[in-house]
């Protein structure tokens, strides 16, 4: 597998957050989000090749019980069912993190989906074909319903603008049995300082919607750096 890094911190968003976790991160992403704050997994991928070996004895190394599988996109790698496989033998609760555009059938406690909202597509970066192609691939119905219906699941959703809850509603809307306790707001944001400013307003809009508002724990303890 092509990872960029593993490390042990925090999740910070979601239902686990705050859980001391072990993050895989893979890199490469059929994705370009213009915000993307992981962009050495995307925009300009990084990373070395990995046997599932090493990387099973690299998560031995830290105390933590909780795995995160994260990106870039995950489900990408020809690798990925196996190292879940390989994880849950050896007793991880395993967490993946997903824009739920491709299907795998990986083995997991819970699946993390963050559809992407049209505030992500790079139009403004001077990237029309990498635009064309996000904006063609951001959401794929037909696997976000597959997913729901086969993994406990989350929905994280990048907010941006007020707007970006209208979108929401019609993304959830094209699902069957979704369950709104399950449904996460988070900002789109890089700093601490963003993210109080955008606080106030989400949380208003998640009460409205009846939504939950997740925080972005990691950012507001380390801000936006890299194995944190």
């Amino acid at each position: 597998m092509r990872l960029s890094e593993i490390f042990y911190s925090i999740q910070g968003e979601g239902r686990l957050v705050g859980t001391p976790s072990i993050f895989i991160r893979t890199s490469g992403c059929n994705l370009r989000c213009v915000w993307c704050d992981t962009p050495y997994t995307s925009w300009h991928p990084q990373g070395e090749a990995w046997d599932l070996a090493e990387i099973l004895a690299e998560a031995e190394r830290y105390p933590a019980r909780h795995v995160v599988i994260t990106g870039g996109e995950p489900l990408l790698d020809p690798e990925i069912e196996e190292l879940t496989v390989r994880l849950k033998e050896k007793g991880y609760h395993v967490t993946i993190e997903t824009a739920a555009t491709l299907f795998n059938p990986v083995v997991c406690d819970l699946l993390s989906m963050s559809p992407k909202l049209a505030n992500s597509t790079p139009w403004k970066r001077g990237k029309g074909r990498f635009a064309r192609m996000h904006e063609q691939r951001r959401l794929n119905f037909a696997v976000m319903q597959q997913l729901m219906d086969r993994y406990d699941h989350q929905f994280k959703f990048v907010v941006e603008r007020r707007r970006d809850f209208a979108e929401i509603e019609e993304v959830l809307s094209r699902l069957q049995g979704v369950d709104r306790s399950r449904v996460l707001v988070m900002a789109q944001a890089k700093s601490k300082k963003a993210l109080r400013e955008k606080a106030p307003w989400i949380v208003g809009l998640c009460k409205k919607h009846r939504f939950s508002y997740t925080p972005r724990l990691h950012i507001e303890l380390y801000g936006n750096r890299r194995g944190t």
